[in-house]
């Protein structure tokens, strides 16, 4: 930018403000208890208004002033944005896919489709962008916040100069509520200990109410991980048939409810973010059978891309001229599979298509109670289908459960099989197999995680204000990004973009307002360049062409490898004109090298311009790499009575056995009559480890990813009185997940010791949390127990005590 164009730009802002600053708007009577007012969003919180009464010795003698309540410009809209979770451009029947999303529909058939609306390729990365307005690197995400590593674009701290729209309109009056996934906290703050100031509730969001689980995903049927404000609950517990994508609705539609019969004339943001359709892949029965009966997948991928890529052509969401691109070589053919991988793969398809079919009708019934509510015709809704691509972190044979692979498990069909009657319930944690996300990035290439290629990075959005909107149906292809959905919102309120929040100077909003796109579908695109980039892959989007660097390892090869060691030089670019190629598939970069070197050097300006160097094409590693700990030289974690639900081991406040050796002490006292229950554990179904009393006998059980499990027991049941339990593991370390010998002793005495070939490597499933003296969640063995499991005597002291961490790179 020149300087005349700099000052230009400065003086047309500050033009901008000083309006917004005169039209200020006032109600009722000033100083009068029923005053309300407009605020200058540039410094947020405003200033104290000043006091205009009277006051003396006597308060007959003087006059009240009441400071006006602050509300948002009059007709400011109420605002619905939606985020489901690794949806793919076309698993939705509303973007060609055979799924059926009839509330997705609906706010297309009423508003704007988008066909160029772009994420990040990856859930956290995209959820800071479409928050805050700012590239992904800009606001400290450049990767899932479980992978954050000690750089300015990559720390998982969303700074406090790039604050959320959550809180901009609460500090102009709105209410803000947030139900679903955040997987925007630190881990190290993922706790109930906090601190909070990155919560959803904190005064970076800004939201006043949260009901929602904190990480990468949950079970939809036991979240172990979910939280309201900052509380954890369990309302599961004792309702078989509970589900949260169920209760998540249900509690957005009561504060609906509440907001309209208590303060109905103030306007409202809901940011609704469910798990669906995020593994674990958790739909109702109902819906699993509803959606088998329909056989929309016995064809198998190949030909259901081909289907999909003809409805797209009808429903206008791709040009005529758009090519499918090449199904890639090293992802089998459909019919090159046996009679039993089509039987598992259609039924994984089927559990996904209900789950996203069972997420779309929960979303429906939120959008229902606006209209029940009188407030549909002044609401934006914005309902982004997925924060990325559809997911291929299923691999090649899908999982019976996401947990496996993330500790370097990839479970063959046979494997899987085992878990095909159990597919969805609550005894799997499951995922599909890759192909199907290929084919539901139909006409695209690549996947989730993939940013150099639409296949990671378009998702379908649709967007609707009957008050506003009036181009019903209507289709746009102007190209968008996630960063543009905050100044769309701004512009539709009549808020300014602030330049101080809560003290701190704000950097710029990045992105574009949409709203251009209202009355004419031919506008001109105002998003003239974007910047991609996840894990080394990365793209650069410049006036209609767009440079691409795939990745060297496909994302479904989930290993620990080393980095490359010039991930800035190392990855092959390709380039596409895609004015005239919609959907890359012919790769210009022989034909137009000076064109591409272009791209690059475009690329490079703005990754310095946004934070996005050092590139890293590390997975796992930056998972597994120690991160921020308030007690990061913590040896000895010491426990009294009960303490339940704390989640991240190792950096949210509890201790973390993987990779080394440990001993486990328990002081109990056992009452006349006997005892059992849960002494501590972490984890449960599908992977974790419990040392408790079961029929009075001391157990300590490892789950070894739902596939074995190996305990250590005493031969009888403890007698009243006092007695300390300890148990034992020796790591046969260095490396990950290696085996050991475990010991237990009663009172000082070995009753059992062996040994165990193999440990966890990388994680415990992070939807279940530590626990002392009951168990919450999922138990480590259903045979064994089911929750709560309380201790019934009583835990003196417990300790854990580590030995030192033992990790090392994979063989």
């Amino acid at each position: 930018m020149t300087m005349r164009s700099s000052i230009l730009a400065a003086t047309a802002m500050s033009t901008l403000l000083i309006c917004f600053a005169n039209a200020q708007q006032n109600t009722g009577t000033p100083g009068s208890p029923g005053a309300t007012t407009t605020i200058d969003g540039r410094y947020l919180p405003n200033p104290p208004q000043q006091f205009k009464g009277e006051i003396s010795p006597n308060s007959a003698q003087s006059k009240p002033y009441w400071s006006a309540l602050v509300a948002p410009p009059k007709g400011a809209p109420n605002v619905l944005l939606i985020m489901t979770d690794d949806v793919g451009f076309s698993a939705p029947s509303t973007f060609g896919g055979v799924i059926p999303t009839p509330a997705l529909d609906r706010i297309a058939n009423m508003g704007l489709r988008f066909t160029r609306f772009h994420t990040t390729a990856l859930c956290s990365p995209t959820r800071a962008a479409l928050l805050t307005g700012r590239n992904h690197h800009s606001a400290a995400t450049g990767v899932v916040v479980d992978q954050a590593t000690g750089f300015p674009g990559y720390n998982g701290e969303i700074p406090r100069d790039t604050v959320a729209i959550g809180e901009i309109l609460r500090q102009n009056g709105y209410d803000t509520s947030w139900y679903g996934k955040d997987h925007n906290v630190p881990q190290w703050e993922g706790s109930q200990a906090g601190p909070f100031h990155n919560w959803p509730t904190g005064p970076i969001k800004g939201f006043d109410y949260y009901y929602g689980f904190i990480g990468d995903d949950t079970s939809q049927w036991q979240p172990n991980n979910l939280f309201r404000n900052t509380t954890p609950t369990e309302p599961y517990l004792g309702k078989p048939g509970w589900n949260l994508i169920t209760a998540m609705a249900d509690e957005a539609i009561g504060r609906i409810k509440m907001l309209n019969e208590v303060q109905p004339d103030r306007p409202f943001m809901i940011y609704y973010a469910p798990g669906g359709t995020h593994s674990s892949h958790h739909p109702t029965k109902e819906w699993a059978d509803k959606i088998s009966k329909m056989n929309l997948f016995d064809e198998g991928w190949n030909r259901q891309r081909e289907r999909i890529f003809a409805n797209q052509k009808k429903l206008g969401v791709i040009p005529q001229d758009a090519k499918l691109t090449a199904w890639p070589k090293d992802l089998p053919q459909w019919d090159s599979l046996s009679p039993e991988a089509k039987k598992l793969f259609i039924h994984q398809a089927n559990i996904y298509a209900a789950y996203l079919a069972y997420t779309d009708h929960e979303i429906g019934r939120v959008i229902q109670a606006i209209e029940d509510a009188g407030k549909l015709d002044n609401t934006l809704i914005i309902y982004i289908s997925g924060d990325n691509g559809a997911s291929p972190e299923g691999t090649l044979n899908g999982l019976y459960s996401e947990f496996a692979v993330a500790n370097g498990v990839h479970p063959t069909v046979e494997q899987n099989m085992k878990f095909y009657d159990a597919w969805g319930t609550d005894r799997t944690y499951p995922h599909f197999a890759v192909g199907w996300p290929w084919c539901w990035a139909t006409p695209y290439q690549w996947t989730k995680e993939v940013a150099s290629h639409f296949g990671g990075t378009r998702n379908g959005m649709a967007m609707a204000w009957p008050a506003r909107i009036k181009d019903r149906g209507g289709i746009r292809h102007q190209f968008h990004h996630a960063i543009d959905i905050v100044p769309t919102i701004l512009e539709a309120t009549g808020l300014p973009e602030p330049v101080m929040v809560n003290g701190v100077a704000q950097r710029p909003i990045e992105g574009v307002s949409m709203a251009y796109t209202f009355d004419d579908a031919k506008a001109a695109g105002r998003r003239v360049t974007q910047y991609f980039e996840m894990f080394g892959t990365r793209a650069i989007y410049h006036d209609g062409w767009i440079a691409s660097a795939p990745p060297i390892q496909a994302p479904w090869d989930i290993t620990l490898t080393k980095p490359s060691p010039d991930v800035m030089n190392g990855f092959k670019w390709e380039l596409y004109n895609i004015d005239k190629d919609w959907a890359q598939a012919d790769n210009l970069a022989a034909t137009i090298p000076d064109k591409l070197r272009d791209m690059q050097q475009r690329f490079i300006m703005e990754a310095e311009k946004y934070r996005v160097f050092p590139l890293d094409d590390t997975r796992l590693a930056r998972f597994i790499s120690p991160k921020p700990n308030y007690g990061a030289d913590r040896t000895l974690y010491t426990y009294s009575g009960e303490i339940s639900n704390v989640p991240f081991p190792g950096t949210g406040g509890a201790p973390s056995l993987l990779n080394r050796s440990y001993t486990i002490t328990a002081e109990i006292e056992i009452p006349q009559g006997g005892a059992e229950g849960m002494l501590v554990t972490d984890g449960g179904r599908f992977g974790g480890y419990g040392f408790y009393l079961l029929k009075g006998r001391p157990v300590f059980t490892w789950n070894l990813l739902d596939l074995a499990r190996v305990k250590w027991q005493g031969k009888e049941a403890l007698a009243p009185g006092k007695h300390t339990l300890q148990f034992d593991w020796t790591y046969d370390g260095p490396g990950l997940g290696k085996g050991g010998t475990g010991t237990l002793q009663i009172d000082g005495k070995v009753v059992e010791s062996h040994p165990m070939p193999h440990s966890f490597p990388i994680t415990l499933p992070w939807d279940e949390t530590f626990n002392v003296g009951l168990d919450t969640g999922t138990p480590v063995d259903d045979e064994d127990y089911q929750v709560p499991f309380r201790f019934t005597g009583k835990i003196g002291k417990l300790t854990v005590k580590l030995g030192p961490n033992e990790m090392s790179a994979a063989k």
